[in-house]
């Protein structure tokens, strides 16, 4: 009788860690709805070195010397390059009228000149970060705004943002 009882109760443990088992396989496991992940385009780093080796040989064929940024969908900074020539405070205008075109989805030159022209946008000026000066242009895939890119110390706003779209055009045809 007692082994008779040792072994029931050996059988019922073996089921009831087989019924864990079972409940631990069978569980589904959780994941994410599909419409709570972005996929989103952005700006790789191999990307962006291309349009500022495009853009700066833009600035070259017309014998000016430049700074040029590249920032994500996010505003980071991807890449930079500098002339050796060009003014420190050029760097950083660069980065800014990058992201100022990133976050408006506007080349800068336009936002500057809305700005100006509306006295409700005036205060634009005031917001940290961006800067309303020519030279900065969005990045778009599709329809999405994948990041911006900018020019600085070329010679003024239209020369920046020529350089710009002249290293768009060169690198993304389609997308200018």
């Amino acid at each position: 009788m007692r082994l008779i009882s040792s072994y029931l109760s050996k059988a019922l443990m073996a089921l009831a860690v087989l019924g864990c088992a079972t409940n631990v396989i069978a569980a589904k496991p959780r994941v994410a709805k599909p419409s709570l992940i972005l996929q989103q385009p952005n700006v790789s780093l191999a990307l962006a070195n291309e349009l500022i080796e495009a853009t700066m040989a833009a600035c070259h064929a017309e014998g000016k010397s430049a700074v040029v940024a590249v920032v994500d969908r996010a505003g980071n900074l991807i890449a930079l390059q500098r002339d050796d020539s060009v003014g420190p405070h050029n760097t950083d205008a660069a980065v800014r009228k990058a992201f100022t075109a990133l976050s408006t989805k506007t080349p800068s030159r336009i936002l500057a000149n809305n700005a100006r022209a509306n006295p409700d946008s005036n205060n634009l000026n005031t917001v940290n970060d961006l800067l309303l000066i020519g030279g900065g242009v969005p990045l778009k895939f599709g329809n999405d705004v994948i990041g911006a890119i900018a020019a600085g110390g070329a010679g003024g706003a239209m020369q920046d943002e020529s350089c710009a779209l002249k290293g768009i055009e060169k690198v993304l045809p389609a997308q200018k």
